[in-house]
């Protein structure tokens, strides 16, 4: 069962060789798609330096949209299963095993333990679930595969989406009657933010996105389960922080965010199969 990884990147310098370091040591048969979105670091260098060490890597430059970059990256896969993971993350040794496993045992999509590293304030933050047809729609991209059917069926990533592009993907495949199944020994190491300004940027957009989840989908309040999220949060100083930069974000957005279909058409095309 051949596997696409597939990773959009972006000035990923510092970090890119040791996601690639723990997925060249991964279960084959699998392909590497690195899409870089313009890097002006040494990103691009440094993922040809492993290209030429190794074929089954491939990279891509599509300086677009983060969904633009990662719908390139899926057009040009060529498995029966698609794994995203990013360049700030490290996979455990066992990860595209345990997608075989759950794959083969029938689930279409299937999610595992993310675990956060780095300042351990951070690390102990824990994610807002959003809930759809009574699946966590809001499980990390970084850390999640899919059968090549889901998106042949559901379409690619809409490319209007600044963040949280994942969970609206899947919204929308749970939507056509997909289920999402949770592996706890499918395990990707995610390194959080190491500076204030890189944390808080990262809460400000992803309330952005969450913004932009109740434009194209109506009103979501009831999709969370607000008992269970502030029985299970910390409210620590660095949860108040996050919380904060992510309202901003999100009022933000309603404001001054661009509506779909302003200056851009986000059509959302369908993935199919590629060969070669």
């Amino acid at each position: 069962m051949l596997v696409s990884v597939v990773m959009k990147v972006l000035n990923e310098e510092d970090r890119i060789s040791d996601a690639l370091d723990s997925l060249v040591v991964q279960e084959g048969p699998l392909e590497i798609i690195v899409v870089d979105g313009g890097s002006t670091d040494n990103t691009q260098k440094t993922v040809i330096s492993y290209q030429e060490r190794y074929p089954f890597i491939r990279l891509l430059v599509a300086g677009s949209s983060r969904g633009d970059s990662l719908n390139y990256g899926l057009a040009a896969s060529r498995g029966e299963v698609i794994a995203l993971t990013d360049a700030d993350c490290i996979a455990n040794p066992y990860w595209l095993t345990e997608i075989r496993r759950s794959i083969a045992e029938g689930h279409n999509i299937v999610t595992g333990c993310t675990i956060n590293i780095g300042l351990k304030a951070w690390e102990e933050l824990d994610r807002v679930e959003l809930y759809n047809k009574g699946f966590d729609c809001s499980w990390p991209g970084c850390n999640i595969a899919y059968r090549r059917e889901v998106f042949e069926t559901v379409g690619g990533v809409d490319p209007w989406f600044i963040t949280a592009e994942d969970i609206d993907f899947n919204i929308r495949a749970t939507d056509a009657g997909f289920s999402i199944h949770y592996n706890p020994k499918m395990i990707i190491y995610n390194r959080t933010r190491d500076t204030v300004y890189g944390f808080i940027n990262q809460a400000f957009w992803n309330g952005a996105g969450r913004k932009q989840l109740t434009m194209k989908h109506g009103k979501l309040w009831q999709n969370y389960d607000p008992i269970n999220m502030f029985r299970n949060q910390k409210m620590s100083f660095w949860a108040i922080v996050r919380l904060s930069f992510a309202s901003l974000g999100y009022i933000g957005f309603k404001f001054f965010g661009k509506r779909r279909g302003e200056e851009q058409d986000y059509q959302i095309k369908p993935v199919s199969s590629r060969e070669g």
